[in-house]
């Protein structure tokens, strides 16, 4: 019996053994099935592909127009942000009866120099002259043939003054009379509508003389009366005139080929920069424009630039002197050396050529850019001092720009006798130093009070010495004045055919002579850089762009 239980036990276990065997079977079979199903129902995505690579090129230029993005929005920010802080100046300090008076006589190159270097904080400030604007005038010649319109080469003082601390009084008027003994300086209103009271007189403490220079006639007869300048922004205006009255006269029906010819005929006097400018504007006017506009009559234009000395532009290097008259020859500039002008005529101008004969020489117009000479206001003051001032040609001034026999005078620019050329580039420097110098000398004045008022000190005070001691040592040191000394940057001139030339300093001692069309790029660089402010600088740039796209204007007033 035992072996029959023993017997049952073992195939009841054998048959729960073969029971899970099966149920494992079928949960497998589920399982298995059920990822069957879920296989076919959910197919397998495959995986994306990878993103397309770009190619260096294209990364340069994505890049690049990434910064060139970025630069023109920074630029423009830039622009109208300096535009408009040009705009709108703040409010000033008035005038403060502490301070010590500075009249400015002028509004040239040295007074705008000064201006815009001094720290008026120190001083009274009064600007004194004729016209209450800076004039730009190495771009005269542009603006008589059109390249350049004429308010684009303005800045008005106020634009400068207004933006300094301390007021600044702007006064239009022409300086009669200086007393270099009583500190007073007697001006006039010149305009041509005035109030009830048009002159007056003020007093200065220090006085800053750049009332420039005028035109030199050298008693020629007919200058005055028949010839046009090139000094002032009317010259510049009244000769773009008469060129297109010459050419509208000459294309009037009937006239004779002598009589065109003659209309036609440009005499530019003076072979100094303005005069070479001058020519070489005008040729660009004949090739770019009135070959278009009149082809009847380019053929008769003619220029002729005469000059006294044995070669034009004589402050320049010999290649340079060379690359210009060639560069004349191929426009078919005349260009008459060792040539006198003895006399402008309504319609013709007499020269003694180098042989020493006479010849008159039938013209249209007539062009003086021949130098310059004092005005008179500037003669008046150095006959009140006598004995310092003899030199004929101009103000005589120590190292300092301080006038010989005046206390408390300086003066600049073209109506003084130093030994530099009177140029814009000598007037400009001349204008920024003396802006440091009268920072020093109010330096000066502030010590010298102090000084005083440590000497009014107690005898007791254990301080007052030393005090006194470190005062005097200051103000001794700041009444020593630093001399002027004249830093030459170059020289530039264009000479048409977008052709310029430069003689430039290079290293010590030598000079860099380049002339071309690269040339030419670098001397509108420069122009553009010596402009006063961000408008005229875009008043300029616009004026060049709109002439290469649409030509000059050839209306006539």
């Amino acid at each position: 019996m035992q072996a029959a239980r023993i017997h049952a036990q073992a195939g009841r276990r054998a048959l729960v053994q073969t029971s899970r065997r099966a149920t494992l079977l079928r949960h497998a079979s589920v399982r298995t099935s059920k990822r069957l199903v879920s296989t076919e129902a959910a197919p397998v995505t495959p995986p994306p592909p990878p993103p397309p690579q770009h190619s260096r090129y294209q990364r340069i230029l994505q890049t690049t127009g990434r910064i060139t993005l970025f630069t023109l929005l920074a630029g423009t920010g830039l622009f109208w942000y300096i535009a408009h802080k040009d705009r709108t100046p703040g409010v000033q300090l008035p005038h403060d009866p502490s301070k010590k008076t500075l009249v400015v006589l002028g509004s040239g190159w040295g007074a705008t120099s000064l201006l815009t270097a001094l720290d008026t904080a120190d001083y009274n400030v009064y600007v004194i002259s004729p016209r209450n604007y800076f004039l730009f005038t190495p771009l005269l010649p542009s603006v008589a043939t059109g390249t350049i319109s004429p308010r684009s080469i303005l800045q008005p003082t106020r634009y400068i003054t207004r933006h300094k601390e301390r007021q600044v009084s702007v006064i239009e008027a022409a300086a009669t009379d200086v007393d270099p003994h009583a500190k007073t300086v007697t001006f006039a209103d010149n305009s041509e509508v005035q109030g009830l009271i048009s002159s007056t007189t003020i007093k200065y403490d220090y006085l800053v003389y750049a009332v420039g220079a005028e035109i030199q006639t050298f008693n020629i007869p007919g200058v005055k009366e028949n010839a046009c300048f090139m000094k002032e922004l009317d010259d510049a205006e009244k000769m773009q005139r008469r060129f297109m009255d010459c050419l509208e006269s000459a294309a009037f029906p009937g006239q004779s080929q002598a009589e065109v010819d003659r209309l036609l005929h440009m005499v530019v006097v003076g072979g100094g920069p303005t005069g070479v400018e001058l020519s070489g504007e005008l040729h660009d006017f004949l090739e770019e424009d009135l070959r278009s506009w009149y082809p009847e009559l380019a053929s008769s234009i003619r220029i002729t630039l005469v000059e006294a000395l044995p070669s034009v532009l004589p402050m320049f290097s010999k290649q340079l002197i060379d690359y210009t008259e060639s560069t004349f020859k191929e426009a078919k500039i005349d260009i008459l050396t060792k040539t006198m002008v003895k006399e402008i005529k309504e319609k013709s101008v007499v020269l003694q050529m180098p042989d020493k004969t006479i010849a008159e020489v039938p013209c249209g117009m007539v062009v003086w850019a021949a130098g310059n000479t004092l005005r008179g206001v500037t003669r008046e003051l150095m006959a009140k001092v006598p004995e310092e001032q003899t030199n004929r040609r101009g103000l005589t001034v120590d190292e300092s720009l301080r006038m010989k026999g005046a206390d408390g005078i300086f003066a600049i620019g073209d109506c003084t006798a130093t030994s530099y050329a009177p140029t814009a580039q000598v007037a400009a420097q001349e204008g920024s130093y003396l802006a440091r110098v009268l920072k020093q000398l109010a330096k000066k004045d502030a010590v010298a009070a102090q000084l005083d008022e440590a000497k009014a000190l107690s005898d007791n005070d254990p301080e007052k010495k030393t005090l006194v001691e470190k005062l005097e040592s200051q103000h001794a040191k700041l009444e020593k004045l630093r001399p002027f000394r004249y830093s030459h940057q170059g020289s530039l001139a264009y000479i048409g055919s977008d052709r310029a030339i430069a003689d430039l300093p290079f290293f010590s001692g030598g000079n860099l002579a380049t002339g071309g069309v690269a040339t030419y790029l670098f001397w509108r660089s420069a122009y553009l850089s010596k402009l006063f402010s961000l408008r005229n600088r875009a008043l300029v740039a616009t004026d060049w762009i709109k002439v290469k796209l649409f030509g000059r204007d050839t209306s006539r007033e």
